[in-house]
């Protein structure tokens, strides 16, 4: 039994993905995740790098691709104006060997 269901989750895994294509809503209450950006990278959660391709995305490795529409997403984001407010702190690093989890706690919200 334990088996199978491990099966399923790593051919969910392989079906689904990990995918980091986000969307920017205009409202908290269409986020599936809140994030806050902070001013220095010791504070965040997740460094991300933003991939000029969907095909550069990520698999939950703080690789972002931006899509232009909602549908296109894994997962939409919104962007707080304070800490206390955010799901998962991210500061924007410049290049994409910077980018990955520096609080594997809060992996989770992008599964």
């Amino acid at each position: 039994m334990k088996g199978s269901i491990m099966l399923l989750f790593f051919i969910g895994t392989l079906v689904h993905g990990y995918s980091q294509k986000v969307f920017t809503v205009d409202y908290s209450s269409q986020a599936d995740v809140k994030i806050f950006v902070v001013k220095y990278e010791s504070q965040a959660d997740l460094k991300v790098y933003k991939v000029q391709y969907e095909s550069q995305a990520g698999n939950n490795n703080g690789k972002w691709f931006f899509t232009k529409y909602a549908s296109q997403a894994e997962k939409k984001v919104f962007f707080v104006d304070y800490e206390s407010q955010a799901d998962v702190k991210v500061f924007f690093v410049n290049y994409d060997s910077q980018a990955g989890w520096k609080n594997n706690s809060k992996r989770h919200f992008f599964y």
